[in-house]
């Protein structure tokens, strides 16, 4: 290090002096020892960089271990990159796609040539990470020339590599060795492998190079790896009971919903139950909407190709489209909707608006369709045909400000509802560093994103901002919710709009009596139907709330002798709209009880001579047990009080 001096400004604010060439570890031995042994990578200027890097200039510093989200992040892809070690090792002569940290652990995609790995083998590539993590060796970088990189991974005869140099500038690429093992990455990484203890790779599966079906299918490996081993327990054990709450083991128990291939991959089929349940979010929103003002329409599921190319989806969005649809005659093309939005606006267009009328609220539940890729499918949560909770309000410009304040009075009230109570509210904004990704004038961008920013702040959110994650026309904010297992969904969104009004010149005639545009909020507290109810089910593990639940009650006969009682009980209470089913089958009560407990029935009415002699019902509570006998209007009325209290405040 030299001995001129640079400023660090670490993040309590204090200011410490250091000699130019200061490395983040440096900073954190000088800070304590303690600091040093955890410290996996630091924040240099918002930008993460190894630990060992030279600091050539007057910084702001942050110093990252695995309790910082950047620092997990680092300790995965360098996991990544010690599981490529084994592999290479185990299996000579494999090539490497890429091997990104996720959300939780890492993945490689590798060609193994004509081998095919069997899940059988990953405790084998384990126990060799393990032995490679044991030797300690340090993550080295070293900056490359494009040609010295081609010529390198020419000899290897990787081509996926050298595909990916093809995309990359001299001058900016780099390489990063540990042990046998050299990567084409910008890192950064930990100090070495002695960090990473406790290794599990969890599932093979396949990838195409790129996400593109006309690629080459590798073979994408998942792990996770842990600084301890309590923690990859824990994490194991938070898995396991993952797998129990997966909403699409659920949903076919439950008979929520169901897929079929001849209706066609990622295009859901809602059962009675499960549309029973849809219809009760639905109609939940519905009538908040109503007391906030909303209008509600209807759009086709289908537009015209211009609509899109006037609205920028079809530029945006036309890879992730269905092909068009074309009509006999010459020229006319549609598209499965992708988004609402450009319908609205067209609704908006029917006649001339004054600023006496705005803000105009437009909400519909509208489905649109996306061409999602066979492999990126999962249940619910990732399909190719979704209903969003959708609404558009147009407003003055002087109103963006009240109007997103009142979506999110309306978001929380949602989400309380449904015990989402845990959540972080991301400002989501484009990334400066990447502009021809969205549409519209700085300025306009500028004013929105400090429009949310001023918004969510006097709603005293928890907030993240990320940049990068703008919709294409405009800032938004995401709330991205914790679930029961500690998972992070995102599910309300509201994002504002100065470019789509722009593009479909909507206008409006303002007290001036001059035209004006208006401008546009995107508002979904819900996000999808699909996605929600996915993220519902495994939250609550299949338990509905009470007001919620498909089938409120099971009426359970001890035998056929009393079915008429149960029938004319069952009658009453629907007239209370209490639902269920009465069970008539031929089957004993012990049975009849069990099947009702595993189906999260809430309430079980069981009824005998007893029962029918002096018109009571024996209550059953699912997860409780037996509530006594009572009348059917006291049993009417604990549901009543029940329900009232779940949606208490609300």
């Amino acid at each position: 290090m030299s001995n001129q001096q640079i400023a660090i400004t670490l993040p309590d604010g204090s200011v410490r002096q250091y000699p130019i060439g200061v490395t983040g570890m440096n900073i954190a031995m000088d800070i304590s020892e303690g600091l040093a042994r955890n410290v996996l990578a630091a924040k240099v200027n918002d930008e993460v960089w190894d630990a060992e890097r030279p600091i050539d200039g007057d910084a702001s510093v942050a110093l990252l271990t695995w309790k910082d989200r950047d620092g997990k992040a680092t300790f995965w892809h360098s996991s990544a990159h010690l599981m490529a070690e084994a592999l290479e090792s185990l299996y000579p002569g494999i090539k490497f796609g890429i091997g990104p940290p996720i959300e939780n652990g890492f993945y490689y995609d590798v060609d193994f040539g004509d081998m095919e790995l069997s899940a059988d083998e990953l405790p084998k590539i384990e126990e060799c990470m393990r032995q490679l993590a044991r030797e300690k060796n340090s993550f080295q970088r070293t900056d490359i020339s494009k040609k010295e990189a081609l010529k390198y991974f020419k000899d290897k005869g990787d081509e996926y590599k050298l595909e990916l140099l093809q995309d990359l500038e001299d001058g900016t690429i780099s390489f990063y060795q540990q042990g046998n093992f050299t990567d084409l990455c910008r890192g950064p990484h930990i100090p070495n492998t002695g960090f990473i203890k406790a290794i599990k790779l969890l599932n093979v599966a396949g990838a195409y190079w790129r996400g593109d079906e006309k690629n080459k299918q590798l073979t994408r490996i998942y792990g996770i790896t842990f600084p301890k081993q309590k923690e990859l327990s824990e994490y194991l054990e938070l898995l396991e009971e993952a797998r129990k709450r997966d909403h699409r083991k659920l949903g076919k128990e439950l008979e929520l919903f169901a897929f079929s291939e001849k209706v066609g991959m990622g295009l859901p089929l809602w059962l009675p139950k499960g549309t029973r349940l849809r219809e009760r979010l639905e109609q939940f929103l519905r009538k908040a909407q109503v007391k906030a003002g909303y209008d509600p329409v209807v759009t086709p599921h289908i537009g015209g190709k211009n609509l899109y190319i006037t609205s920028g989806h079809y530029e945006k969005y036309g890879e992730d489209s269905f092909q068009p649809i074309n009509t006999p005659n010459e020229g006319e093309e549609f598209l499965l909707k992708p988004m609402n939005c450009p319908h609205h606006c067209e609704i908006y267009k029917v006649r001339p608006r004054s600023y006496r009328e705005l803000p105009l609220r437009l909400a519909e539940f509208g489905t649109v369709y996306r061409y999602e890729q066979h492999g990126e499918l999962h249940g619910l949560t990732r399909v190719r045909g979704f209903t969003v909770d959708d609404a558009h309000i147009f407003c003055r410009a002087d109103q963006v400000k009240d109007e997103f304040l009142k979506v999110i009075d309306l978001t929380l009230f949602v989400l309380k509802a449904l015990n989402f109570e845990d959540f972080t509210a991301q400002l989501s904004f484009r990334d400066p560093e990447n502009k021809e990704k969205y549409i519209g004038e700085d300025e306009v961008w500028n004013r929105a994103e400090r429009e949310i920013t001023e918004a969510a702040g006097e709603k005293q959110l928890n907030t993240v901002t990320e940049y990068g994650e703008a919709a294409f026309y405009g800032p938004k904010l995401d709330f991205m919710v914790k679930d029961a297992l500690g998972r992070i969904w995102q599910l309300g969104t509201i994002q504002v709009d100065y470019n789509l009004p722009e593009r479909f010149e909507l206008e409006y005639v303002g007290a001036d009596n001059q035209k004006h545009r208006p401008v546009m909020i995107h508002r979904a507290p819900f996000g999808s139907m699909e996605r929600f109810v996915a993220v519902l089910i495994e939250h609550c593990a299949g338990n509905f709330p009470l007001w919620l639940s498909p089938e409120q009650i099971a009426v359970l006969p001890i035998s056929e002798k009393f079915h008429d009682y149960a029938q004319s009980l069952y009658t009453r209470l629907e007239a209370q709209d209490i639902t269920g089913f009465v069970d008539q089958r031929d089957e004993k009560i012990g049975r009849k009880i069990r099947d009702a407990e595993l189906k999260k029935i809430p309430f079980m009415l069981i009824v005998g001579e007893k029962e029918e002699q002096q018109q009571l019902v024996a209550v059953r509570k699912h997860g409780t047990g037996d509530l006594g006998q009572m009348s059917t209007d006291n049993f009417i009325q604990l549901v009543q009080q029940e329900i009232a209290a779940e949606l208490d405040n609300n």
